[in-house]
């Protein structure tokens, strides 16, 4: 199977640059078996049964883009630019830096005025860096202070509320990048769904940039997905078990929370607790074995999102889909519209 084959065109006044006013009034495509709905995401509370089990990715994105200078001869020299990826050790984090080639093992890097201040300490494979961090204080109070939000590299206008690129369920800090199906719930939504009697479980995986990585190679069996952290707890895996064994339906609220649960599940779509790192492609011949639908938003082409979302509707479908989406002029990426892939219906 090519890369291409999931190649499409698409406009770039569609690819949504802001979110909108409220979360949950972005349009929902529903995409079913037999036929295409056009709705609002807040009536996403139609398609959900009592017994079914919403499972959410609870991830924090922290502010992971960080502005500083080179330290030379002991003084603030050419700015730098370090991106927190994935943190190793207590003070040790996997960054990327720019300019990657004027920062290499020994550099130190200071951060507003040294209250955070980094040192380069191996080089690591796709121009990756590791660097270790000095600070006084609580590392991520100071990360709230002098970080920015790492927005993907579509979105090229500023982001004025942080909060808008987080879940309202955001917990547990370590993304480079958000769960952005998530990003259309609101408390109220939230609530009416569970009144209903929908079930709602969490999965923590922290989504790291390589999210957003072009697959390189034209045959995409060869392609190798980048890993990222998840943990699952005894209550959750209890309640996804649990629908699963009164033939419920799981759905996931996102790729990620996808991920998370097709990684773990055994054959008969059984999780336990655990954690550990996953780095699970999913492609079109994949046969599922815990989540039934998903929930999710418009993907770039030839991406590994969009192949996933292939493997469960059926590339065909997809592309349908997704054409009709442009021509109704969807909004496109993190912060566009949501698409319900409603494969299993009761």
């Amino acid at each position: 199977m090519k890369v291409s084959d999931f190649n499409f065109e698409l406009p770039k006044e569609l690819i949504a640059q802001h979110p909108i006013e409220k979360r949950d009034e972005s349009r929902l495509m529903v995409l079913n078996k037999d036929k295409i709905e056009h709705r609002v995401f807040k009536d996403i509370i139609e398609y959900l049964n009592p017994g079914d089990c919403l499972v959410l990715n609870n991830t924090k994105v922290i502010p992971a883009r960080l502005y500083g200078n080179k330290i030379t001869n002991g003084e603030n020299g050419a700015a730098a630019e370090v991106l927190l990826l994935k943190q190793l050790e207590d003070d040790i984090w996997e960054v990327l830096v720019r300019p990657g080639r004027k920062l290499q093992i020994g550099t130190e890097i200071s951060f507003k005025d040294n209250l955070l201040k980094g040192t380069i300490i191996e080089s690591l494979e796709d121009g990756k860096r590791k660097i270790k961090f000095e600070y006084k204080g609580i590392f991520n109070e100071i990360l709230d202070k002098i970080g920015t939000m790492p927005l993907p590299p579509y979105i090229k206008e500023e982001l004025k509320e942080k909060d808008r690129y987080q879940t309202i369920y955001a917990k547990y800090e370590g993304s480079s990048a958000a769960p952005t199906a998530g990003l259309h719930f609101t408390e109220e939504l939230l609530k009416s769904i569970k009144d209903k009697g929908i079930e709602i479980a969490n999965v923590t995986l922290h989504v790291g940039l390589g999210t957003f990585r072009p697959v390189q190679v034209e045959n995409i069996e060869e392609h190798h997905m980048h890993t990222e952290h998840f943990y699952i707890k005894q209550e959750d895996a209890e309640k996804i078990n649990n629908a699963k064994k009164s033939s419920k339906r799981i759905i996931a609220v996102g790729t990620t929370s996808c991920r998370v649960l097709e990684s773990i599940a055994d054959s008969n779509g059984l999780v336990k607790a655990q954690e550990g790192d996953t780095g699970i492609f999913i492609y079109p011949g994949y046969k599922f074995k815990c989540i039934d639908n998903l929930i999710t938003n418009f993907h770039l082409p030839e991406s590994t999102l969009v192949m996933l979302v292939s493997a469960l509707a059926g590339k065909e479908n997809i592309m349908k889909a997704y054409k009709e989406a442009i021509k109704e002029k969807y909004r496109f990426f993190s912060f566009g519209d949501s698409m319900y892939i409603n494969m299993k219906e009761k």
